[in-house]
Formats: C-alpha cells, sequence, structure tokens
C-alpha cells in the first residue's frame, strides 16, 4: 500500500530510478570497534550487493559504495572520539548481528493494531518490519493531490524528483560513522513528500518493529520526510521491538522544512530493554519554515538521539524539546546541535532526562551562531532528575556566537526531587512512594505535555505511569 497521487508531467525524474532490491540475510559479527580489523562488514556488504538484483550499477549504489568505503576506514566510534567518549558502545560492536528477512506480517499484526496504534484519533500508518515497509499492515486515508506516503524503496522505483533532490544530502555519510553504515546498506524507510501549499490534516504514524529472530538482527531504515512551501504536516516516527529481544537499530531522518512551512515531528523510542538503538536526525529549515520535534527515549539498553538542525535562510523558528527515562544499568545519550546559518532566527531548546538505578545520561548540545545570524533569539536548557544515588548524567551545552546582535541562552541542571515538595504532599495525606511518584510525572508531563496530538500523549502517560507503579524509577529497582 503506497499513497501516491499524481502529479502533473514534466517533473524530473530522480537519478536513483528503476532501482529493485531484495533483503538479505548476510551476517554481521562484530569482533572490535576498530573497523580496520572487523571483517564482519566486508563480507556483509558483499552478500548486500549480490543481493541487489542486478542494480549494484545504479548511481544510489555508487553512493553505497562510497559510505562503505568511508565506514570501512573510521570504523566504530570509541571513548576516544569526543563526541562519543561517555557512551560505551562496546556492547553492540561485540555482538553478532545478522540482516533479517522481513518475518510474516501476521506475527506483528497485534502489536501494531493494539499496542502502538494510535487510539481515538485518525491517521496515516506505515509500518516497517526489520527497516522494510508492509503495506499489509499499514493504513492510508484520503491523501490529497502530490502528496506521496509509502516506502522509500517504492519512491525510488517511481522516480520521485523530492528524493533525488535530497536523499542522502542532509545526513550525509561522512558526518558520523552509523551514517555511514546507514548509507551503505541503504534499502528502504518511510518517504513522506507533501507539496506546496498543501495542509495535511491527519498525523502520518511511522511505526518501525524489529521482530524477535534466532539471532540478533539489525534495521537500517533510511527515512526522508520533505515539505514544500506553506505546507503543513505531523509526523510520527516510533520505533519498538519485540519484548526482550537483542537486536539494533540504525536509522537515519531526513526532513527538509520548505518555505513558511510547519512541520510537528514526535520521534518515540521504545525499543526492548535488550535492544540497541542510534537514531539520527538530520533537519534543514528553509524561510520562515517552523519546525517543533518531541523526542522521548523509554527503551534500550543503549540508545543515543543524534538531532542537527540547519537554518538555511531567514526567518525560521524551530523548538527541540526530549525526554528520556532511564533505570537499570541502560545508558541514554541525547546529541543535538543548532546551525544558526542566516539571520533573524529563533531557537527554543528543552531536554529533560529520569535517571533511576544505575543507569546514565548524557546530553550534549551545541548552538552556532554564525558571523552573519543577527538577530538570533537562541535558549538552550537541560534539566536532569536523578532518583538514585548511582545514577550519573554527563551534561555538556554549549554556545559559539560569531555575530553581535543576538540574544542567547544556555544552561543544565542537576538534582533529585525536591523534599519540601515530598513534605508537602505528605502533609495533604499521600503517602510518600506515590508523592515522589507525582513529582516524577510532572517532571517528565512539562515534555509530554508539548505534544499536540492527544492520543499520543495519553500513550505516554500511561507508560510513564505503570513504570512508576511498578517502581522502577521511583525506587531503582
Amino acid at each position: 500500500m503506497t499513497g501516491f497521487v499524481k502529479r502533473p508531467k514534466g517533473l524530473r525524474q530522480a537519478v536513483f530510478s528503476g532501482e529493485r532490491e531484495m533483503s538479505t540475510t548476510s551476517t554481521m559479527n562484530v569482533q572490535t570497534t576498530t573497523g580496520k580489523d572487523a571483517p564482519w562488514y566486508q563480507e556483509a556488504f558483499e552478500a548486500f550487493e549480490k543481493r541487489l538484483n542486478g542494480s549494484s550499477g545504479t548511481p544510489l549504489h555508487s553512493l553505497r559504495r562510497a559510505a562503505f568505503r568511508h565506514f570501512a576506514q573510521v570504523g566504530f566510534p570509541s571513548a576516544k572520539d569526543e563526541e562519543w567518549r561517555f557512551t560505551n558502545i562496546v556492547p553492540i560492536t561485540r555482538t553478532r548481528f545478522h540482516l533479517a528477512f522481513s518475518p510474516s506480517p501476521e506475527a506483528i499484526r497485534t502489536w501494531a493494531e493494539e499496542r502502538w496504534a494510535l487510539t481515538g484519533v485518525r491517521s496515516h500508518r506505515l509500518v516497517f518490519i526489520d527497516g522494510h515497509y508492509v503495506p499489509s499492515l499499514s493504513r492510508l486515508l484520503g491523501i490529497p493531490e502530490g502528496v506521496f506516503l509509502g516506502g522509500l524503496a517504492d519512491a525510488i522505483k517511481l522516480g520521485i524528483p523530492e528524493v533525488h533532490l535530497h536523499l542522502a544530502q542532509l545526513a550525509q555519510y561522512q558526518v558520523g560513522p552509523f551514517t555511514a553504515l546507514n548509507t551503505a546498506f541503504m534499502q528502504d524507510g518511510a518517504c513522506v513528500i507533501v507539496p506546496d501549499g498543501v495542509i495535511l490534516p491527519d498525523p502520518v504514524h511511522l511505526l518501525f518493529f524489529s521482530s524477535q529472530t534466532l539471532e540478533p538482527s539489525v534495521a537500517q531504515p533510511r527515512n526522508l520526510i520533505v515539505s514544500g512551501r506553506q505546507a503543513k504536516l505531523t509526523v510520527v516516527e516510533e520505533y519498538a521491538g519485540h519484548p526482550g529481544a537483542t537486536y539494533l537499530t540504525n536509522a537515519v531522518t531526513e526532513l527538509v522544512a520548505g518555505p513558511g512551512a510547519a512541520i510537528e515531528h514526535d520521534r518515540v523510542q521504545e525499543e526492548s530493554l535488550a535492544a540497541y538503538h542510534i537514531g539520527s536526525t538530520s533537519v534543514r529549515m528553509l524561510e520562515g519554515s517552523k519546525l517543533t520535534s518531541n523526542s522521548v527515549s523509554l527503551g534500550g539498553a543503549i540508545s543515543r538521539n543524534n538531532v542537527t538542525v540547519v537554518f538555511a535562510a531567514e526567518g525560521g523558528e524551530c523548538t527541540l524539546n526530549g525526554l528520556s527515562l532511564s533505570s537499570g544499568q541502560q545508558i541514554m545519550d541525547n546529541h543535538t546541535a543548532i546551525d544558526h546559518a542566516h539571520a533573524h532566527c529563533e531557537s527554543h531548546e528543552l531536554y529533560k532526562a529520569i535517571l533511576d538505578g544505575e543507569s546514565r545520561g548524557i546530553f550534549n548540545g551545541k548552538i552556532l551562531v554564525r558571523k552573519d545570524a543577527q538577530k538570533t533569539d537562541a535558549k538552550q536548557t537541560n534539566k536532569s532528575l536523578l532518583l538514585s544515588g548511582k545514577a550519573t548524567i554527563d551534561t555538556k551545552p554549549q554556545l559559539e556566537i560569531f555575530a553581535d546582535d543576538v540574544k542567547c541562552t544556555h544552561g543544565a541542571t542537576v538534582g533529585q526531587l525536591d523534599e519540601e515538595q515530598v513534605f508537602y504532599l505528605r502533609t495533604r495525606g499521600i503517602g510518600e512512594a506515590e508523592a515522589r511518584d507525582v513529582l516524577t510525572f510532572a517532571f517528565a508531563g512539562d515534555i509530554i505535555g508539548r505534544m499536540h496530538i492527544e492520543a499520543l500523549h495519553r500513550k505516554l502517560e500511561t507508560q510513564i505511569r505503570a513504570r512508576l507503579r511498578q517502581g522502577h524509577l521511583s525506587t531503582g529497582e
């Protein structure tokens, strides 16, 4: 099931058109953190090429090869890399992964329709299993003229011009090893194209599900979201998996906000607690565009969320909100970068973390104001709540300002629950454990409440309350 209304003739064909690809089952065996010493990816890439069904000579595959060569040269990041020095990914590099076939859609139909559905709201739903689009589980409502909703592989075959113009242009493989790895094995993912002047009234729900396989698997979805001039849309990007399953999700999303466009992008990560998640979102904002990005991380043994925003023209405005909840020995890393490359742009950023048990959090937020970006208004805030004496957070807010007529602030706070507030609630007849849960939920609810989709808001509230009732966050168990 692919949603696409035919557009007028005369549009330029994409250079990636006409490619047919198949899934691969090649084994990925990671032995060390250094790519030069790990032969797994070489064997995997060779097997991957053989399964491309004659399309290995296309421009798209030339891009893959270039990304593969780059990854082979730089390898996986380690603690010696400044951007990764607080995040230990050795458990990822020492796990044997394989590129899995997509299982029968019936295996997750109940999960897709009941657990992760946006109940009570009209929404388009695009379902992906192990990184591959599954039309039989997807649901598309009425689609306006020129809109494309479907899989990236289908968009490439159809020769949609936006794919040629933007794919791998925002998230170039040179920016990081995991982006290079994703580009090298790029096959499918979500593609959302909304042309000039179109208001998409119903949210687009992208559900990525990792199935349980005999061996740990890896999925590398590549997503492209493009809005035209004065377009409006809401996209929910959600990642989940079979409880208890061990797998790696290495996802890359590229988002283009056209002139005057208004976009809300909600990203929810609720992977298996035995899984690993590396997610990167690259955004290009054009003149007068507005973006609201809400990111919530709940699952995963190791989770990394990268968000990069570039103001490519004047008058843009972006809001980045983030929330992560961790317990046990989870590691949750949030890296954000906002590039004010043009004048008269605003950015507002609030990232929060709640940590319990022996979990570890990382926040690195960078705002760059270039020389000609006068009249910039930028604010960045990071707040962390520690519920355990063994939980830790490394926070690093950064401002680099090269313009002189700007208004910029940044700050970070780390603390525990206010004992006076706990005492106040107890004087009102509320037990101590419940009082702590109330205050913890209020801290998280500040971010959840900024999401405009009521169904998503309610769903996340239910999940957070359930974790508090179980004591995973309030007591550190």
